[in-house]
Parts: structure tokens; C-alpha cells; sequence
């Protein structure tokens, strides 16, 4: 199961999505963190189905994306709003965050 939670803002939709067994964890790998412990509010919204979270992503315009695990990051990829290029791992787990930038 994964989080999704949507985050309305000026500039845009805001999505969170994290697998269900991250929560509450902080990823550490060198200089890099994810506190998903102390910032947990931020993506605990509604926990769905993969198949719900490719669905709550379809013809979203997304301001900016915050994607933590192996299944969330699977979702973006699906839904072709992500690049194998754009994963990154903290720890072992893979983690991407995508931002719209308008000139």
C-alpha cells in the first residue's frame, strides 16, 4: 500500500506518495536524508492500491512531486511522469522529487 496525500499551493498541485513501511523511518545514506518520521504529515494521506495511486496521478498537473519507495517510485515510472534517470537511492531505497520551473 502507499500514502498519497495532495498538497494545494499557490504555484500548483503538490503530491506525496511513500510505501506504507517507510513511515516513520529517517533514510540516511552520507550527506543525504529523508526524515519520514519527523516530516510524516507531509505524506500520510490516504493509503491506496497501487493501482488507486496510478489513478489518483491521472491528467494531475503536477506543480512539484516528493516520491519515496520502491512502489511510489514505480507509480511515476508507470505513469511515465518519471525517468529511470531521475531515481535516486538514500540508503537503499530509491526516492525522486520532481519540480515544474516556468520562466
Amino acid at each position: 500500500m502507499i500514502f498519497v496525500k495532495k498538497h494545494a499551493a499557490e504555484q500548483g498541485l503538490i503530491i506525496a506518495m511513500c510505501d506504507e513501511e517507510l513511515m516513520g523511518r529517517v533514510l540516511e545514506e552520507g550527506k543525504l536524508f529523508i526524515d519520514l518520521d519527523r516530516y510524516s504529515e507531509f505524506y500520510r494521506g490516504e493509503l491506496v492500491s497501487e493501482e488507486k495511486a496510478k489513478a489518483m496521478v491521472d491528467g494531475v498537473e503536477l506543480y512539484s512531486a516528493n516520491i519515496v519507495g520502491e512502489r511510489s517510485v514505480a507509480v511515476m515510472m508507470n505513469k511515465g511522469i518519471v525517468g529511470k534517470e531521475d531515481v535516486k537511492k538514500v540508503g537503499r531505497v530509491p526516492f525522486v522529487q520532481v519540480f515544474k520551473v516556468d520562466f
